[in-house]
């Protein structure tokens, strides 16, 4: 499965042999990552690389996981993180103390690595979907700001059918179309006007319709 990450994975543990365990199985899996060896030092690299995913181990000197898990949730404009706690509390209230303070999956140790695999996955594919969303709405607030809105009621002239602007000017209707809009013209003739003013031109100067 390609990564779909912008940024490496951020895995934070203050012990070694669980750190490196995991360091193994994500340049196994093809994934780049970034390594905290305790929750301060992790945050300063969340600051700094700004990781779409984190993996955090519940206790570790400075900041545990779940302060962890608050902070990053606190920061409305960083976008989304995902975030996966890894603890050998198994209970159930540690379970939900755990997703209520921010972690969007919470995994036991000792883990199964293809249990550890999928979840990851999951949060890869839920990661690009944010980011697609993130990237309709930019595309789609970058359109909106684009187009004028005609609003409201148009005075026109009910001869000559030019329109009063908001500064009492008079003026064609495809000008001030043109000034409110995005739109832009090509000219013709509809039948009707055909008929009534060409026609009678083409006559006058002996031209056969």
């Amino acid at each position: 499965m390609p990564s779909l990450l912008t940024s490496p994975i951020l895995i934070a543990d203050d012990d070694p042999i669980s750190r490196r365990i995991l360091e193994t199985m994500l340049r196994k899996w093809g994934l780049e990552y970034v390594a905290a060896r305790d929750g301060t030092s992790a945050w300063e690299m969340i600051q700094r690389i700004r990781p779409k995913m984190v993996l955090l181990d519940w206790m570790m000197p400075g900041l545990d996981g779940p302060t962890l898990c608050r902070m990053i949730r606190d920061e409305k404009d960083r976008g989304y993180t995902y975030i996966i706690l890894l603890t050998i509390k198994d209970r159930v209230e540690d379970r939900i103390a755990g997703l209520e303070s921010g972690a969007d999956d919470y995994v036991t140790k000792p883990y199964d690595t293809q249990e550890l695999h999928s979840r990851i996955n999951v949060g890869r594919r839920i990661v690009e979907l944010e980011r697609e969303l993130a990237q309709r709405i930019t595309e789609l607030q970058a359109s909106l700001s684009q187009v004028k809105q005609l609003q409201g009621l148009l005075p026109i002239c009910s001869y000559c059918k030019k329109i009063r602007d908001d500064s009492n000017y008079w003026q064609q209707v495809e000008g001030y179309i043109s000034d409110h809009t995005e739109a832009r013209f090509s000219h013709g003739i509809c039948p009707e006007c055909y008929e009534k003013y060409v026609k009678p031109q083409l006559r006058e100067s002996g031209i056969k319709s």
